[in-house]
Order: C-alpha cells, then structure tokens, then sequence
C-alpha cells in the first residue's frame, strides 16, 4: 500500500450557523490522506492524481454551504473515496477563524473511512437469485456488481452458478468472516463435500488490501486472481480493484480470459 497525503489546502469558504460567516466566507484548510495500492506500472492513471484531488476539494469547500464543518467533512471524504484505487482515507478540516471570543490556534473536525472488502457471492442451488439478493439484503453493500452465470470449476458435477461482487464497508475481517458464515447458514448452505454445491457461497476476496494467513483466513482469497467467475464481477463493480501480490483485477482477467462466464442481465437491488 502507499500513502497520499495532501496537507494545507487552503480554499474560501462561507460555512457556518451564524449569518457574518455565510455573508463574509473564510479560509478553512483540508488535510486529506489516501490509502491506495502501489500501482503496478509507472502510470499516473493507475493511482490517485492529487492534483485532481485537490482541486475537487477546493469546489467542495467553495460551493453549497452548509452548517456544520462535520457536514463538509463527510462531503469531502466522499470525494476522496469515489476515486477508483483509493482503499482507505481521511479528512481533516480545520476552521482557524471560528466565532470564538477566546484565543485559541485551531478548530478541526477529522472523518475517517472504513476499509473497503470485496466478498464473492455464488449460489447453485435452489431460487439462485434470491439466496444472492438475500446476502446483499443483509450484507448491506457500498455497491454490487452484475450477476452472472458460470460453469461449475472443480468438484463433483454440478449446476451452474450464479456469481455476483459485493462491495462493503469493514473494519475487522474477522468479524466480517462471521458475519458471511452467519449468512450462509441464514441460507441452509451444507458444507458436505470440497466445492460441492451451494445454496449460498459469501467468500472474503480482499479487505483494504490486507495480507493475513491464518488457519481461520487468507486474505487475499488464495484462488482470486484464477478464477474468471470471481475477476468478471469484480472488474464491472471496481475497475480499478488490485489484489495484493497478484495485480490489477483488469490484468489478471486479461491473462486468463473469461470463458464459462456470461452476464444474465440480473441486477441485485441495494
């Protein structure tokens, strides 16, 4: 992972509950810092431009007032989070002239994100679509991609499947991992036998670009970036998606191909 740090952006501003600082404006500074994944080529379109950052910040704090500097923050770290490869970020914004009648150096607020997690969804028993929809429903996602159908890879021989990407707010990948388990058993899934078939399938693909192997979790999923049924939905819903160790989602489906895998047309309700 590296770290973009973009400190003392200075922009005017007319943020505030009283009616001077509506009508007379001033100078908030923002800090921003984002996480992304260390692009794989010397290629600025493969990280974040912190000069476009910049200057969407500045329209942020510029434009639509609002009351509370709480309020822009959030605003501001939306910003930062809907550039593709940005993992993780935070804002600081500080208010040095705030209506305080005391001295006093600094006013700030700071707004942080979650790390993003990429979870695989499959299903080939049963009402397919509806054990999907029913781990979105309780999965709650940021975004969810196509779904698709594929070939059954490995295992006995089986019905084809039913593959979407979903895309979710995570600040413990263990506790994420329960909560996919909890969702899987909510659907009656059997474990009876090694990729045997499912009534529902919810498998941690990346969570913020961590790298953890334990006997309970492997992050990244170990068989990720082979598998064509996982990186088509993946690429629809994160262009921009890396695995940590193995590359860019967009270059890995390039290399293996996407054969077995054709959208359906389905669309997964957030």
């Amino acid at each position: 992972m590296a770290e973009i740090r973009l400190r003392g952006l200075r922009v005017r501003g007319f943020h505030g509950v009283f009616e001077h600082e509506r009508r007379e404006g001033q100078d908030f500074l923002i800090d921003a810092t984002l996480e992304v994944a260390d692009p794989a080529r010397d290629e600025l379109a493969l990280t974040a431009d912190y000069g476009s950052l910049a200057e969407r910040l500045a329209a942020v704090v510029a434009g639509e007032p609002v009351d509370l500097i709480e309020t822009l923050a959030q605003r501001l770290l939306a910003v930062c989070q809907s550039i593709p490869g940005v993992r993780r970020s935070s804002v600081r914004v500080h208010k040095p002239q705030a209506p305080i009648p005391l001295a006093f150096d600094d006013v700030s607020v700071t707004v942080r994100s979650d790390a993003v997690a990429a979870l695989g969804l499959g299903s080939n028993i049963g009402d397919r679509l509806a054990h999907l929809q029913a781990a979105v429903d309780l999965l709650a996602p940021i975004a969810v991609s196509p779904v698709y159908e594929t070939a059954p890879v490995g295992g006995p021989e089986q019905d084809p499947y039913l593959n979407a990407v979903a895309l979710v707010s995570a600040t413990n990948p263990r506790r994420l991992l329960r909560q996919a388990q909890a969702i899987e058993a909510a659907r009656d899934r059997v474990r009876a036998e090694r990729w045997g078939p499912r009534t529902l399938d919810v498998d941690l693909l990346d969570v913020g670009g961590l790298v953890l192997d334990s006997p309970e979790l492997t992050l990244p999923h170990p068989r990720a970036a082979e598998r064509a049924f996982v990186l088509v939905p993946w690429l629809a819903v994160s262009p921009e998606a890396v695995i940590p160790g193995a590359g860019r989602v967009a270059d890995l489906l390039e290399r293996i191909g996407q054969g077995g895998v054709r959208p359906t047309g389905d669309v997964l309700v957030l």
